[in-house]
Order: C-alpha cells, then sequence, then structure tokens
C-alpha cells in the first residue's frame, strides 16, 4: 500500500470517527485519535503547492468551528462534531505548519 493511499484513508477515517464520535462518544481518546490521523494528513497528503491553502482554510476551520453551536436544538451535537473535526485539523496544521517554517528556514 503506498504511502499516499494511506494519507486518503487517513482522511476519510478521520472525517468518519469525527462525525460518529460527536454524535455518539465523548471521550479524550477520541481527541488523540483525531489528532493522530491529523499528523498522518499532514505528513502524506499536503504537498507543498497546497501548503499555503490549506493552513489558510485550517486557520479559518478552527477560528469559526465554534459559531455554530449557537443553534437550538442541534448545537449541542454540531459543537461536537466540529470540535472532534478541529483537533483532526490541528493536528494536520501543526505538522504543515512545521513543514513549511523549516522550508522557509532553510
Amino acid at each position: 500500500m503506498s504511502l499516499g493511499l494511506v494519507g486518503k484513508w487517513a482522511f476519510i477515517i478521520g472525517l468518519v470517527i469525527a462525525g460518529l464520535a460527536g454524535i455518539f462518544i465523548q471521550a479524550v481518546w477520541v481527541v488523540w485519535i483525531l489528532a493522530l490521523l491529523g499528523v498522518v494528513v499532514g505528513l502524506l497528503n499536503i504537498t507543498a503547492e497546497e501548503t499555503e491553502s490549506f493552513l489558510l482554510a485550517a486557520i479559518a476551520f478552527l477560528l469559526s468551528a465554534t459559531a455554530l453551536s449557537a443553534i437550538p436544538l442541534i448545537g449541542g451535537v454540531i459543537d461536537n462534531i466540529l470540535s472532534y473535526v478541529a483537533a483532526f485539523v490541528a493536528g494536520a496544521a501543526v505538522v504543515v505548519a512545521l513543514k513549511a517554517l523549516f522550508k522557509v528556514a532553510r
């Protein structure tokens, strides 16, 4: 199995886990799993050409993820799902940001 395929599956699995866990599970271990999957995605999926757009999208998502929690009745579930997606995205964003910093520092 190629590394690109592993990265793609890590992305899909991370989003599925975040969605299902946001609805059914409230546990700290889910955050750790999602953050680790995010690191895998950041290492394997994001190319040098995608770095800037990924980091911009990650920043926008991480800053706005909690805004939808104010929706009546379903806001709590949306907040849980987006919190898990944020953990997933944050893991990838840290890796991509570090790769970008090392590239600039060369």
